[in-house]
């Protein structure tokens, strides 16, 4: 990411934090401009070249009022639907264009000896991202403002694998999806460790569409398992891929955003953005 665009999401996430911390009342334009040290109408011109929308759209987006809404009228009706015919609406699916290839043992055996990873640093409208990828697909991804210490981090997951610092196709189609969304995208294989609980988490996940929300509780019944919102919260917890698999689009059932293992302020900006990019 370029220093400006650095500095100007930093301005939209500074921007995004002041809304929920004051989001009762309803701060205004003039009120947030000055918060990031700029004009009322830079500032509108940034927030909406970033978002799609003005910032007042934006906090409609983003307030348990309109979470609850799509709580209630999504959860058993178009998300049923869409489990059983793979369709949304007129748009495809997220999991239509993501697919995860669980690891096999010999190839996560003593520490990921077997494998081969390359991996690359990119941009998004959310902060800098690290990628990498195996020969099946991507293995890892998330959100960092320290290259280093997000290296290190994917290192403590296969700390006897090959790295190579390569950006290759498989990373660049992955990455495609924040400029073209997911019905103009071939479709991305994701190559995984976790457990079989883990990974039937992970693609009902994949199941949500972008610019809906769903609850813990409606992920629990969904995997069939409606006791388990405990471990079902620990898995979206332990996600490997940031965004390509949507644990952003879990919330709690009260409508609030919820923690985000990226930080709650980005995973606010996730929805507002997404929800958005839908309604446009």
């Amino acid at each position: 990411m370029t220093v400006q665009k650095q500095i100007d999401y930093n301005r939209i996430a500074k921007a995004i934090d002041y809304l929920k911390a004051n989001f009762k009342k309803q701060p205004g334009l003039e009120e947030l401009a000055e918060i990031v040290h700029l004009s009322p109408f830079h500032f509108q011109r940034l927030f909406t070249e970033w978002a799609g929308v003005s910032p007042k759209k934006f906090i409609q987006y983003t307030s348990i009022e309109y979470a609850k809404q799509l709580l209630r009228e999504k959860q058993a009706t178009l998300f049923d639907a869409a489990m059983k015919t793979g369709l949304s609406g007129t748009s495809r699916l997220h999991d239509l264009f993501v697919n995860i290839e669980g690891m096999t043992p010999g190839e996560y055996k003593n520490g990921g000896k077997n494998l081969a990873i390359n991996y690359s640093y990119a941009e998004s409208p959310f902060g800098n991202l690290i990628v990498a990828s195996t020969s099946k697909g991507i293995c890892h991804m998330a959100f960092t403002t320290d290259q280093e210490e997000a290296f290190n981090h994917l290192r403590a997951r296969f700390p006897n694998a090959q790295y190579d610092r390569v950006v290759d196709k498989i990373q660049q189609d992955a990455l495609f999806v924040f400029q073209h969304g997911p019905d103009k995208l071939n479709q991305i294989k994701l190559h995984l460790n976790g457990t079989p609980f883990q990974i039937k988490v992970w693609e009902t996940l994949l199941k949500i569409p972008m610019g809906e929300l769903r609850s813990y509780g409606t992920i629990a019944k969904l995997v069939e398992n409606p006791q388990a919102a405990r471990a079902i919260g620990s898995a979206i917890g332990q996600n490997p891929v940031a965004y390509l698999i949507p644990c952003h689009r879990v919330i709690k059932s009260t409508g609030e955003i919820g923690g985000y293992m990226w930080g709650s302020t980005r995973k606010t900006a996730i929805i507002g953005w997404e929800a958005a990019k839908v309604a446009v």
